[in-house]
This record gives structure tokens, C-alpha cells and sequence, in this order.
């Protein structure tokens, strides 16, 4: 009997994860709605970057220069563009170019903005003015014509966009952590670490930078999401990634030529799928600002 309890005991404890993890994804959904919608889309979006090379029906650079602007059919689900290039194949493609840019930008930016709002913040004074004075000129700028400005003058290649979005994007991440640097400096914590003898360095990023990059952290899907917009903007102005190479932003550009004669499949499939994409990192950005944001829970 004491083997039966004890075995019903190790099975429920067995079982117990699996069920608390469901309970938690399901806890999330219900919580915000919008962060599993947003989750839903970038994950989609995430299988197809991953694994593009086995849902392309065709190479994405190949010309079938016999079927140019072919609109959508059994064997292009999605046409052709104006160099017979298959247009789903594309798109699908293009999806490594999203999260290829997006995802190096935003780390970039965290690497850079971080460790600036932690020093700036906790240090303060003059040196608090200086760096936070040259951020605010990033931020005061346009961000798309200065990113325009230096992806032409460096060169139009995916590492110069990737730096370029990197740094004019850090000034919102050294923001944030500055601002909650600013609240945490005085708090008893820290200044029982530095009764302890505790170096600066150990200040700054075992106490206090996990209790000031919350809201940063928050911010890393948003941010992600105007990354892709803007490098896809840059590719449609004519700087940053070039056709034939399949990226969204040039594939409407391209696309947007054959538009007033009727093609107009070549921009829209590319144009949806930078949409979604988008609006998917979005979501999913608003979601983690619910779930990190009490204040934000109950006002909703």
C-alpha cells in the first residue's frame, strides 16, 4: 500500500511541470491576448526564416526569363517579377532578411544603450549631461534620413544597415535604464553594497542592472519591429539591400514600377508580408509591456 501511495506520489510529482507549463502559456494568453497573437505571427515568420529552403518551390535569384510578370498560378502561387523571378519564393526568403536585421540591430542597441544608462545614471553630473546630450541629438534627427545619409555614405551592405540601426536605436534603450537607474541609485540595496566594498563595476551590473533592465527588455520586440520597418524603407529608397538579392523593401520598390500597368502582385505579396511582420513584433512588444507593467494589467 505505502508502494502504491508513494508511486501515485512520484507520478502526480512527474506530471505536475508539464501541466504548470501549460497552465503558465495559457495564464499568459489569457493576461494578454495581444502578446499571444503577436507570438503567433512572429513565430510564423520565424518557421519560415528557419526553414526556407524547404518551403521555397523555386530559388528565390533564379530568372525564368519565359515567364516574367506572371501573375499568381498553380506553379508561382504567388507570379512572377519583372525579371521571372518567383515571387513566393521570395517573400519566403525575404523573412531571413527580416530577422537577420532586426535581431543583430536590437542587440546592437542593447549593447550600446545599456551600459550607458547604467554609468550615466548612477554616475550623474556632468558626465550624466554629456551622454545623454548626444543621445538626444541621435533622437532629435530623423532617424531615416540620418540612417539614410550613412548607409550611403559607408556602403549598401546588410552589415552597414545593421550597424547604423544599432546605434541610432541605442538611445532608447540607454533612456529607459537610466531612468530606472536614477529611482534604484539611493535605494538601501545599493547602499548596503557599497558599505560592503562592493567596485563600481559589480554595482552597476550585479545589482543594479538586473532591476533596471525590465523595462528595456520590454522594449526589444517593439524596437525589433522598427528595425524591420526601417531597413525595409531604406531598401525601398534605393539604399541598403539591393535587388536581385530577395529583401521586402526591394522587392516592392521593384514592384511599385509595374503597379500602374496592372502587375500588381509583385508589391503586395512582399508589401503583406512586411505588414505582418511588423504588426506581429508589435503585438508582441504590447504584450510584454502588459505582463512587465502591473500599472498597464489594470488599467486594461
Amino acid at each position: 500500500m505505502a508502494e502504491t501511495v508513494s508511486n501515485g506520489i512520484e507520478q502526480s510529482t512527474t506530471a505536475e511541470p508539464g501541466f504548470s507549463l501549460k497552465n503558465r502559456l495559457i495564464g499568459i494568453a489569457r493576461v494578454s491576448p495581444t502578446m499571444a497573437a503577436g507570438v503567433l505571427i512572429v513565430v510564423a515568420f520565424g518557421f519560415m526564416a528557419l526553414f526556407a529552403e524547404f518551403l521555397m518551390p523555386h530559388d528565390p535569384v533564379s530568372a525564368y526569363h519565359d515567364r516574367v510578370l506572371q501573375p499568381p498560378s498553380a506553379e508561382h502561387w504567388f507570379g512572377t517579377d519583372g525579371n521571372g523571378m518567383d515571387v513566393f519564393s521570395r517573400v519566403i526568403y525575404g523573412a531571413k532578411f527580416g530577422f537577420g536585421i532586426a535581431i543583430p540591430a536590437v542587440l546592437l542597441a542593447i549593447v550600446i544603450g545599456v551600459p550607458v544608462g547604467l554609468i550615466a545614471g548612477y554616475r550623474g553630473g556632468f558626465l550624466d549631461e554629456v551622454l545623454m546630450r548626444f543621445f538626444d541629438g541621435l533622437r532629435v534627427f530623423p532617424s531615416i534620413i540620418l540612417a539614410l545619409a550613412v548607409v550611403a555614405a559607408t556602403g549598401q551592405s546588410l552589415l552597414n544597415v545593421v550597424l547604423v540601426l544599432g546605434f541610432l536605436d541605442s538611445p532608447v534603450f540607454a533612456r529607459l535604464v537610466r531612468s530606472e537607474v536614477l529611482a534604484l541609485r539611493s535605494s538601501v540595496f545599493v547602499e548596503s553594497a557599497k558599505a560592503a566594498g562592493n567596485p563600481t563595476w559589480r554595482i552597476l551590473f550585479i545589482h543594479l542592472l538586473p532591476n533596471a533592465v525590465q523595462g528595456a527588455m520590454a522594449q526589444t520586440a517593439v524596437r525589433a519591429a522598427w528595425a524591420v520597418r526601417i531597413s525595409a524603407t531604406l531598401a525601398f529608397l534605393g539604399v541598403g539591400i539591393q535587388a536581385p538579392t530577395p529583401e521586402w523593401g526591394a522587392m516592392i520598390r521593384q514592384g511599385a514600377e509595374f503597379m500602374v500597368t496592372g502587375q500588381w502582385w509583385v508589391a503586395l505579396f512582399p508589401g503583406i508580408a512586411l505588414i505582418l511582420l511588423v504588426f506581429g513584433l508589435n503585438l508582441f512588444g504590447d504584450g510584454l509591456q502588459d505582463l512587465t507593467d502591473p500599472r498597464r494589467r489594470a488599467a486594461k
